[in-house]
């Protein structure tokens, strides 16, 4: 090597030629290889200690530090004791005589690379490691640096990454264990010292009126007067070393409390000292002061006491979150709660000078985030245990949290209370449903905060109250399948859902007299309609009244989604005691969807169209919707109808589908059509009134759908309203007995039906007699999705019902289904229609495989075997990207159908089947790295063996007789063998969904069919699974599935205990490379034989981490090097 004064002159050219913005990224390439070799030669170090005393360059400086930290880390073990002593003297020698003129991330480098050294060598060699630690904190001058030093130790050596055994890692959180008393001490002296120091001086100005808190609602919360004086002493002004000391010392504490466990050692004192900075970021007078001091130093000093704030928020959510709570340390809990929310009383006190919204909008918005979740954390772990204590009064917490929530200065803040209230209404719900008889007393007592809370949040959701906030919400860009707009409404929607669980009564009597007054708006709207040359026209031109009826519609809109949501808690049981307020309620829906219907809304002239034809479309499709959220209040209505034969109810029924049936119209626009659609299909599905088929607009529906020149819906809308008509006709009515339902009638209806809608489909068939079709293939194309889309989701809606509504629909259908399977040949190589066939198809064996019969079904089955040959798989996948794909899916998801079958109809298809998984699908896709088609595929093997299981292990009596004496016969065994080798070759690829997805099947054949337990598989198998898995655990590549591996691992094992500790494990250590024979001693030794699951997982994970540790300290050892 060169002399270091010119290699460091060589280094810094080179740094400075790397990251200059001429240089090319091949000449960077050159100059990394250079760097990296130059790291790579033995004592190096000592060049990059010359290095880092020498230059004032601080690319080189971080260039040496890594060679060093490359040393520890990976090559520490191969470095002679002499050179490692030398190592161990100078690096903190070095940060002790530079530290402070070093730029902070050298600086910070430095000492991580020094914490390196400790994690390897503490305490048997470096065993002044942490008292030089503590050395640095304790002396006035080192303080900041020693401080850096606690928290680097703590990450680096409290949770270790992967580079050490197991046995050291226990080491070494038992031996910081042990110092976390003194730390605790030390962290705890800087912080009251450093307020001490300051609260003298600051004490002197007489105590402004508004400071003396203390007589206030919570101050029963502080036990003593002393302390309720302590934390209303003026916060101390700090002096930037001080700030810094601080902050430091709080951020060593939060990271020491994400580790260390609640207990003695967080004493009362440090946790009052933690709380007193937790007011630096409720303190608005200090900002104010540093703001009329006006300098940038001052300003920036008040952001830096508000970061102490956030920091002592961080160290007491830390605490919060951990759930599992000593005895002890009970009462600390409580203490920490009390001081809490003495700041939460702070945050919002509201004086004449501050409101509660503007003192909130000054805080830090990383304080009040803060904050929020130390109150989330407070409801969600901690209230039940809380609850109880005497002197915590929970309904004055909530008065506070009520004032903080209503006060948030941003949406996402007031998301965030909304959370919290959910949780305390679920908490108060689950609390009354375990122990019943307290009932009344819970409501009692939080009764007054949930009305409170009820009626603040209407007000949220409403223009009329809070227009101004509303209108900045985007109700444009969808973010998670929603608006920012529908996500505030729906959150709000859901307290007030869970409040009118807890309290119906009051909820309803709160709700409905706020939608009573904007439905008088909307109804009264018919006086101003005029009729003009082009139509009809809303006569309200006014700008302020255009936009009090923009605010009246809009909350009209969003209280009809509330009563919509509301519709659950008027059924069930409640249904009789609930029956007059839920009348009420649906009548006038009712009424309003009539009402828009017949003065067609939708389409009135209006003087701001762009704002208020939205608006009234908006209301009639909310008003539709809620409607149908009663549907299921209708179906129980219904069946009582049914016993009163009362005319409400029918009178109910046609005057809503007088509403519905004028908006099934290509005049009206998507929202609203799509809107009485669902209400219809709902009415024909759910509610099921005999005498829907009787009302004349229902007729009317008909006859519109099954006209050949009516003009044919949007292909939603189309698909729907064809599911309601068939609904109709096939749906078994409830309360009627079978001779009742009017069969023959509903199926000749319901054949007519679906003639209709196939005509142009069946007139597709290849005939002999037809020439060659004229028609564009596009045409085509478009006759056939129009047509399978429909009867495809009808023969799916009825999939689930009576054996005799399937019966008429598959009648009805079967001539389109005959004309399905002529066209199928004739598009095999349209992957578009053909993945529409396959849906169809699918939908048919999903739903009606019985009415279909065996000879068809084995029809269908044997044309697409046939079809789809190895040629046109290849082509499918291979070549038509995911259309082919999704279509190979389809077919195989068919097959899955296929095999589920019970009895012995299909059984003679089994052979077929695996023959085409096996030789024709599986090599096509068996290579290829994208997962398309293997989930289906694997599955369909999975459901062949699980429902297949005496294809291939004919079970005898006589061998169940004698367990254990006679083995099974075995049946098929090349094909079983072939299906267990691809699970096992798919453990070996990259997709971490189909190794769960696969690891699952497994298990559950294991669980119902005793896998693992069988001859072939424990004799040829078994400890080749488990080798796959455990290679997949050492090479980490499917970290996620960590611990189900583990049991799977476990499950196989112990089929054969003694097998696998006594030739499984050492040949498995056998055949790994990496590891030296000792060391293959030390893991076999360290695996104990526990038989019970959670020592053996332990087990097989510490076997994983050191035998990559070992290999880790084989490859970091300098060539040649001799092991004894």
């Amino acid at each position: 090597m060169a002399s270091e004064e010119t290699s460091l002159r060589a280094l810094e050219s080179l740094m400075t030629e790397f990251f200059h913005d001429c240089t090319t990224n091949e000449r960077k390439r050159e100059i990394e290889e250079l760097l990296n070799n130059f790291a790579q030669q033995v004592g190096a170090w000592r060049f990059c200690l010359y290095f880092l005393s020498s230059t004032r360059n601080d690319y080189v400086m971080m260039y040496s530090l890594t060679v060093f930290e490359n040393l520890i880390n990976k090559m520490w073990l191969g470095v002679p004791s002499q050179d490692k002593m030398e190592i161990r003297s100078c690096l903190p020698k070095l940060l002790l005589a530079h530290h402070k003129t070093l730029p902070y991330f050298v600086r910070n480098k430095l000492c991580k690379v020094i914490v390196d050294i400790g994690r390897q060598d503490w305490p048997m060699f470096y065993h002044d490691f942490f008292t030089n630690i503590l050395q640095l904190i304790q002396s006035p001058v080192t303080t900041p640096l020693g401080l850096i030093m606690l928290k680097t130790t703590s990450e680096e050596l409290a949770c270790p990454r992967e580079d050490l055994s197991v046995a050291r890692k226990e080491e070494l959180r038992k031996l910081l264990l042990d110092q976390v008393q003194t730390v605790l001490g030390l962290l705890t002296g800087i912080l009251e010292s450093v307020w001490d120091k300051h609260s003298v001086t600051a004490a002197t100005p007489p105590p402004s009126p508004t400071s003396g808190e203390s007589g206030d609602l919570l101050s029963n919360l502080l036990q003593s007067p002393s302390s309720a004086k302590l934390l209303n002493q003026p916060i101390p002004i700090l002096d930037v070393e001080s700030e810094y000391i601080c902050s430091l010392a709080l951020e060593c504490l939060a990271h020491l409390f994400s580790w260390i466990p609640l207990s003695a050692s967080i004493t009362p004192s440090l946790l009052t000292t933690i709380f007193h900075f937790a007011r630096f970021g409720c303190d608005i007078r200090a900002r104010k002061m540093a703001s009329v001091n006006g300098s940038s130093q001052n300003s920036v000093l008040g952001q830096e006491r508000g970061r102490l704030g956030v920091l002592a928020m961080s160290c007491i959510n830390e605490l919060m979150s951990k759930n599992c709570v000593p005895m002890e340390f009970e009462e600390y809990l409580l203490r920490m709660f009390q001081q809490t929310f003495y700041l939460l009383q702070k945050i919002t006190k509201d004086n004449n000078a501050h409101t509660v919204k503007s003192r909130l909008e000054e805080l830090d918005e990383s304080y009040i985030e803060k904050f929020t979740d130390f109150l989330r954390l407070f409801v969600s772990v901690h209230l039940r245990r809380i609850e109880s204590y005497s002197q915590f009064p929970v309904v004055e917490f909530l008065t506070l949290l009520f004032k903080y929530t209503f006060h948030q200065p941003t949406h996402e803040g007031y998301f965030s209370c909304l959370d919290i209230w959910t949780l305390f209404l679920d908490y108060l719900t689950s609390k009354i449903k375990s122990r019943l008889g307290d009932k009344e007393a819970v409501l009692n007592r939080y009764e007054d905060a949930l009305v409170l809370l009820l009626s603040e949040v209407l007000n949220r959701i409403q223009f009329r109250y809070n227009q101004a906030q509303l209108e900045e919400l985007d109700d444009e860009t969808l973010d998670d399948d929603q608006t920012e707009w529908q996500r505030y409404l729906r959150q709000s929607l859901e307290v007030v859902a869970k409040v009118m669980e807890l309290l119906p009564t009051h909820a309803f009597s709160t709700l409905f007299p706020v939608l009573q007054d904007n439905l008088d708006v909307y109804l009264g709207l018919q006086q101003f309609i005029v009729t003009s040359g082009s139509g009809h026209r809303l006569n309200v031109t006014a700008e302020n009244d255009c936009r009090r009826l923009h605010c009246s519609l809009r909350d009209l809109s969003s209280l009809l989604q509330a009563v919509g949501r509301l519709a659950e808690y008027f059924t069930g049981d409640m249904f009789a005691a609930r029956f007059s307020d839920a009348l009420t309620v649906v009548e006038r829906l009712v009424k309003v969807t009539l009402y828009g219907s017949q003065i067609k809304l939708y389409n009135i002239e209006t003087a701001v169209p762009s704002v208020l034809k939205p608006d009234l479309i908006d209301v009639h499709a909310q008003s539709l919707a809620a409607l149908q959220a009663y549907s299921h209040w209708l179906a129980q209505y219904c069946s009582e109808a049914h016993r009163q034969n009362t005319q409400q109810f029918v009178t109910l029924i046609s005057t809503t589908m007088d509403a519905v049936t004028p908006l099934i119209s290509t005049k009206v626009q998507d929202k609203l059509l799509l809107s009485a659609c669902h209400l219809l299909v709902s009415l024909a599905t759910t509610v099921r009134p005999i005498f829907l088929i009787s009302i004349p607009s229902v007729q009317k529906v008909f006859n519109r759908i099954t006209d050949a020149s009516a003009q044919r819906l949007v292909d939603k809308a189309q698909v729907l309203v064809c599911r309601a008509l068939s609904n109709i006709l096939l749906l078994p009515c409830p309360n009627l007995s079978e001779s009742e339902q009017q069969w023959p009638m509903r199926s000749m209806n319901h054949a007519n039906l679906i003639f209709a809608l196939s005509r142009d489909y069946r007139n597709l068939k290849p005939s002999a007699a037809a020439s060659q079709r004229k028609m564009p293939l596009d045409d085509t194309k478009v006759i056939i999705h129009q047509t399978l889309s429909v009867l495809e989701d009808i023969v799916e809606s009825i999939s689930g019902e009576s054996t005799k509504s399937r019966q008429i629909c598959y009648q009805s259908l079967q001539e389109s289904v005959q004309v399905s399977l002529a066209l199928f040949p004739a598009f095999i190589h349209q992957s578009d229609v053909t993945d529409e066939m396959l849906s169809f198809f699918l939908t048919l064996f999903r739903g009606l495989r019985v009415q279909m019969g065996v000879p068809f079904t084995e029809q269908i089955i044997q044309t697409f075997l046939n079809m789809f040959t190895r040629e046109q798989l290849a082509e499918s996948i291979l070549h038509e990207g995911s259309t082919g794909c999704r279509v190979v899916e389809k077919f195989l998801k068919i097959l899955q159908v296929v095999v589920q079958e019970p009895g012995q109809v299909f059984k003679p298809f089994l052979p077929s089947i695996i023959s085409l998984s096996m030789e024709q699908v599986y090599p096509i896709i068996a290579e290829r790295p994208s997962p398309d088609v293997k989930a289906e595929l694997f599955e369909l093997l999975f459901r062949t063996l699980h429902h297949n299981w005496r294809y291939f292990f004919k079970s005898t009596v006589l061998a169940s007789v004698q367990r254990g004496v006679a083995e099974e016969q075995m049946e098929n065994e090349p094909q079983f063998s072939a299906i267990m080798q691809a699970f096992g070759q798919s453990f070996l690829q990259p997709d971490i969904h189909l190794f769960k997805q696969n690891l699952f099947y497994l298990e559950t054949l294991n669980t119902k069919q005793k896998l693992y337990h069988k001859k072939i598989f424990r004799t040829t198998m078994l400890f080749q699974f488990v080798n796959v898995l455990l290679q997949v655990l050492v090479h980490k590549s499917h970290d996620l599935l960590q611990e189900e591996i583990g049991i799977a691992i476990y499950n196989m094992a112990s089929v054969d205990f003694d097998g696998f500790f006594a030739a499984f494990l050492p040949e498995f250590l056998t055949g790994c490379d990496g590891v030296d024979a000792n060391q293959k001693n030390v893991l076999g030794r360290n695996f104990k034989m526990d038989r019970d699951l959670p020592s053996f997982t332990q087990n097989v994970h510490r076997l994983v981490n050191d035998l990559r540790y070992y290999r880790l300290c084989n490859d970091s050892l300098p060539p040649g090097t001799v092991k004894l």
